[in-house]
């Protein structure tokens, strides 16, 4: 019988190269939240995952590799952008799926991981970077779908206001490491729409 995955909260897909990423995969997230980035190995992810070394070093060749495949399964778990019609809906829709990551135990204490090492390694933060870039791109569409129904300002910076709303959660998180709650998402929403509906982030000519 098939093992549920922690990692994607669904059952791991059939097939065994399949399933040697999803234990692999499980087993480096397991390791970055109890250790960090500095605590993984390519030997200890192979130990916990239960599969050979050389089927790691082979298919992921370093631990950034493992960070980079891991970061990408997790964008592929995101939640979709909403769509109510309103952009307000859709905007605190988006800030409180980053609140519910950030603060979960688990995903949480990844992100901080893969954040702090790509301070150092820019395998990394070239994983994080392509992590964020896609969220990113996922949710500019609400914002062009709110421009084309006249909420906001034509020629508004979906990405810039994403970014300003969800920069907040990420300070609170990583740089003073203050508690996040969901007030704090919705007041980054109050402020990030204020300021778009006054142009802020519609570029100069």
């Amino acid at each position: 019988m098939e093992q549920p995955s922690r990692l994607a909260g669904t059952v791991r897909p059939g097939g065994r190269t399949a399933r040697v990423r999803a234990a692999v995969l499980e087993a480096t997230q397991d390791i970055l939240v109890e250790h960090g980035f500095h605590g993984l190995t390519m030997d200890q992810v192979a130990a916990r995952a239960g599969v050979g070394k050389t089927t790691v070093y082979r298919r992921w060749g370093s631990t950034p590799g493992l960070v980079a495949d891991l970061m990408k399964e997790l964008a592929n778990q995101s939640s979709p952008h909403a769509d109510t019609g309103d952009v307000e809906r859709d905007l605190l829709a988006n800030a409180v799926s980053v609140w519910e990551a950030v603060t979960d135990g688990r995903l949480g204490a990844t992100l901080q991981a893969v954040i702090a090492a790509g301070t150092c390694d820019e395998e990394a933060a070239d994983a994080l970077r392509a992590f964020f870039t896609r969220r990113i791109d996922e949710w500019v569409t609400v914002v062009d779908l709110a421009v084309k129904r006249g909420e906001l300002p034509e020629g508004t910076d979906g990405g810039e206001l994403v970014r300003a709303i969800s920069a907040p959660l990420y300070y609170r998180l990583v740089v003073t490491r203050e508690p996040v709650t969901r007030r704090d998402a919705e007041r980054s929403v109050s402020r990030g729409l204020a300021a778009a509906r006054a142009g802020a982030f519609v570029p100069d000519p």
